[in-house]
């Protein structure tokens, strides 16, 4: 009977403990007040979901809700120059493949060199590193 007794108070003083434990760590509750300034504010702005679709109804009717005015980073004359270097090297798509110009047809815009970030010492040793740790497998036949 004792332990059983024993198992019962701990019982209840982990759950009044783990109680006050989570009510510590909420916030301060949110008043009716805030809770109805921020539905109007999201009916005002159409942050509110409507039916089955799961659209917002700003998404839904845009032309209902004004639109936030996006600031311009570039410049015209910046966006102009990074597309007329974008045609002339054919990076650029065309049509519904995918491909870019200079992927289609390779023979009409210069080539674009890679360079190598790494040198062929820097791969030996990194292969030699990876063999001697034994993440690759060298096998090799004689």
């Amino acid at each position: 009977m004792t332990r059983t007794h024993t198992c019962a108070v701990a019982l209840a003083f982990t759950t009044m403990f783990a109680g006050q434990a989570m009510a510590a760590t909420t916030d301060a509750p949110v008043t009716r007040e805030q809770v109805k300034a921020e539905l109007a504010e999201a009916i005002r702005t159409g942050n509110v979901s409507y039916g089955e679709s799961g659209l917002k109804l700003n998404e839904q009717f845009p032309n209902n809700y004004i639109t936030q005015q996006v600031v311009a980073t570039k410049s015209r004359e910046q966006v102009n120059a990074e597309l007329a270097e974008a045609v002339r090297t054919g990076n650029v798509s065309s049509g519904e493949s995918g491909l870019k110009l200079n992927e289609q047809f390779p023979q009409n815009y210069p080539a674009q060199h890679q360079m190598a970030n790494k040198s062929r010492e820097q791969v030996k040793a990194e292969l030699a590193e990876a063999i001697s740790t034994g993440k690759v497998y060298a096998y090799i036949e004689a």
